[in-house]
């Protein structure tokens, strides 16, 4: 599960640079879009190296889900009876919505390909215009509100994963939990805000 988390982060860094492209243009977002294509070129054929990506996320994300599930089963057999005065009563907020906070972003997932990958769920989807095909999308309030919702559950996410992960990896002492926990944060922040940004500049009007 830690494993998987972290490879998931880094894929995560990576689009929320891509994204931030659409500041420069609808030329630059969809030559940058059009790039991912060709990438690997000429000993990949087109969109191999794309569809390789895909494969190892997904199956990140299906290994992820299921060590969560097996944890969460674990957890429930070792402590049958509840606690008298709540479980975990010093966790934080973002622990106690790991669970239902991953469920979230897994049904996020699915919209979110549906939406601007595959193009069913956008009213106003146009093949390989993807820079238009944000701008439409954000323009929607309802879309935005899905948007903000799941990027918030992203962010309380990462903010306790990234700390347990790292314990699970060894990286223990006190000193070090805190530095942890720091860093956590910070990786939280960017990345929400990262993602963030672009639905409030197409809702501001810096994008259009």
């Amino acid at each position: 599960m830690a494993v998987t988390g972290l490879v998931l982060v880094a894929f995560l860094f990576v689009h929320m640079a891509g994204n931030l492209k659409i500041f420069f243009g609808p030329g630059d977002f969809d030559h940058y879009a059009g790039w991912l294509r060709t990438i690997g070129e000429p000993v990949l054929h087109n969109s191999w190296y794309l569809w390789a990506q895909r494969a190892v996320l997904l199956i990140a994300l299906v290994l992820h889900i299921t060590a969560a599930v097996q944890l969460s089963k674990r957890d429930r057999r070792a402590r049958p009876v509840k606690y008298a005065h709540g479980q975990r009563p010093r966790a934080s907020f973002a622990t106690h919505t790991m669970r239902w906070g991953g469920a979230t972003l897994a049904v996020y997932v699915v919209w979110h390909i549906l939406d601007l990958t595959v193009g069913v769920a956008n009213q106003d989807f146009r093949e390989g215009q993807p820079y238009h095909n944000v701008v439409a999308d954000f323009q929607v309030w309802w879309v935005n509100l899905i948007y903000f919702v799941a990027l918030l559950m992203l962010g309380l996410h990462i903010n306790h994963g990234f700390w347990s992960a790292a314990q699970t990896l060894g990286i223990t002492g006190a000193a070090r939990g805190r530095t942890l926990k720091t860093v956590g944060t910070v990786l939280a922040v960017v990345l929400t805000g990262g993602f963030l940004i672009v639905p409030i500049a197409v809702m501001a009007g810096w994008v259009a």
